[in-house]
């Protein structure tokens, strides 16, 4: 079983800036794509930023220049460095991960329990 903990939300003047951190644990072979998706109150949840494992990354027009999504390998962990906030960035953030277990053929989409990000204006 794998499991995503989230950690890093909070709240935050505009203007400021959060790093939220995704640690993958539990009986793990590979990791592949890790991101980050966020969902805001009467929205659909939306991708933010994924990183694949050999580093390539992909991000949502609203956040380019402003986000950074990294990841550390040997550790199973994703982070997403935001800058700039802005009031629209208000969401609960979620982890997500493509990940294959000793026991497992494929891969599986796993999800984490979400971290509030409030910014006030």
């Amino acid at each position: 079983q794998v499991q995503l903990v989230e950690s890093g939300g909070g709240l935050v003047q505009a203007g400021g800036s959060l790093r939220l951190s995704c640690a993958a644990s539990g009986s793990i072979f590979s990791v592949n794509v890790m991101g980050w998706y966020r969902q805001a109150p009467g929205k659909q949840r939306e991708l933010v930023a994924d990183i694949s494992g050999g580093g390539g990354t992909n991000y949502a027009d609203s956040v380019k220049g402003r986000f950074t999504i990294s990841r550390d390998n040997a550790r199973n962990t994703v982070y997403l460095q935001m800058n700039s906030l802005k009031p629209e960035d208000t969401a609960v953030y979620y982890c997500n991960a493509d990940v294959r277990t000793f026991v497992s053929i494929r891969y599986l989409e796993v999800w984490g329990q979400g971290t509030l990000v409030t910014v006030s204006s």
